[in-house]
């Protein structure tokens, strides 16, 4: 597969309405208009520059970068206009922001920020006989490789006793699994586990099990890109999406694949993927031969205590009516799952025949909010990039 071309990424865009950049780095991630400008003026002290042909670069490679941080402290990475053929792997326990740069017309009020990445990381690798999903992901936010494995049936991998990042940010990249396409088995572009992480401005391309959100992980995704077929959004964790374009490449599985607890491992915890104000579409670098209307499945349970949930989301007509599916089929969904809707719209959103029957009102609504579902006001989360 080749990179995500401008044009498609440009006419996505427009199905968001969010026009947003982060005030505290865009004068780091501008790109400066002079040689003779360092290209890290207006960056927090410290930060570590990677490029793969600037002269003043500390590293030509992200994962460089960041192996060679210590273990604690806020540490910054910005990350030059490149094509960065290679996975990124965190383990480290401090904060750590990866900033993409952005050309002079990120500051054009009539673009979004998503239009503008100068900077893909991206990677090849497909799950085959033998491997855990997690070895095909492109970025890893884990503080262990037995962490970042995801396992299979019901419980996946064995729980570790440890936590990862506290608080890892991207802004401004675009992450890509070149390897998938509709024929290919599972090939990750995230893999986020044992750890807190946040995105904005992005882009996640792949086909099958795009997004992981895993073990103990609490994940934040806004005024960003999902491209997928089968499953792409999948996981343990917690999982709130934002402002964000789901591009059906083709219909496979669900859109969301979700694995729940019996709560022995963190009670009160909510895990589940919450997904508001967002797009669901086909994508335009679907197949122009394959039909997809009406095929595309918002999700099927990982394992009977599945949580998904959509808020004022706007659904095109590659949803199909039931809305829902078991995991195998035949089969049933079970009632221990908990599938809803509130105030979702578009042709792909009329209820009459959905299978699911959580269909909230306003007053339950008021339950999903990113406090109520991370039980806290998260200190990880960039509300300012909201603007």
């Amino acid at each position: 597969m080749q990179r995500i071309p401008k044009a498609l990424v440009l006419l996505l865009c427009c199905t968001v309405s969010v026009l947003a950049l982060s005030p505290t780095f865009l004068a780091c991630q501008l790109q400066k208009k002079s040689a003779e400008e360092s290209p890290l003026s207006g960056c927090p002290t410290g930060t570590i520059f990677v490029s793969p042909v600037h002269p003043k670069a500390h590293f030509k490679s992200v994962q460089d970068a960041v192996l060679s941080l210590p273990e604690n402290g806020r540490e910054v990475i910005l990350i030059g206009e490149g094509d960065y053929h290679e996975t990124v792997n965190v383990t480290r326990s401090g904060p750590l922001t990866l900033l993409g740069q952005l050309d002079i017309s990120a500051l054009s009020p009539s673009s979004n920020a998503t239009t503008r990445n100068l900077v893909q990381i991206w990677n090849n690798a497909f799950v085959q006989t033998g491997m855990d999903d997690a070895q095909s992901a492109v970025l890893l936010v884990a503080p262990s490789f037995n962490a970042s494995l995801i396992g299979a049936g019901p419980t996946g991998a064995p729980l570790q006793p440890l936590f990862g990042n506290t608080d890892f940010k991207a802004y401004n990249i675009d992450f890509q699994n070149r390897a998938a396409n509709f024929a290919i088995s599972q090939a990750l572009v995230m893999d986020i586990s044992y750890a807190n992480a946040s995105f904005y401005g992005c882009t996640f391309a792949s086909y099958q099990d795009t997004w992981y959100t895993g073990r103990n992980a609490s994940t934040y995704v806004v005024d960003s890109i999902i491209f997928g077929e089968t499953d792409y959004l999948f996981g343990f964790g917690t999982a709130w999406f934002e402002h964000i374009t789901l591009a059906n490449r083709a219909c496979g599985g669900g859109i969301v694949a979700w694995k729940g607890t019996n709560l022995t491992d963190a009670p009160g915890n909510r895990y589940g993927a919450y997904i508001s104000d967002s797009n669901i579409i086909r994508s335009p670098d679907a197949n122009a031969t394959l039909d997809i209307t009406g095929d595309c499945f918002l999700g099927r349970p990982w394992n009977d205590l599945a949580t998904t949930v959509f808020l004022r989301t706007f659904m095109d007509d590659t949803i199909d009516a039931v809305g829902w599916r078991p995991f195998d089929s035949p089969g049933i969904i079970a009632n221990t799952t908990f599938y809803a809707e509130y105030k979702n719209y578009g042709p792909g959103a009329n209820t009459s025949r959905r299978v699911s029957d959580h269909f909230l009102t306003d007053a339950e609504a008021t339950n999903f909010t990113i406090e109520k579902v991370f039980l806290e006001t998260p200190q990880w989360i960039d509300f300012d990039y909201i603007q």
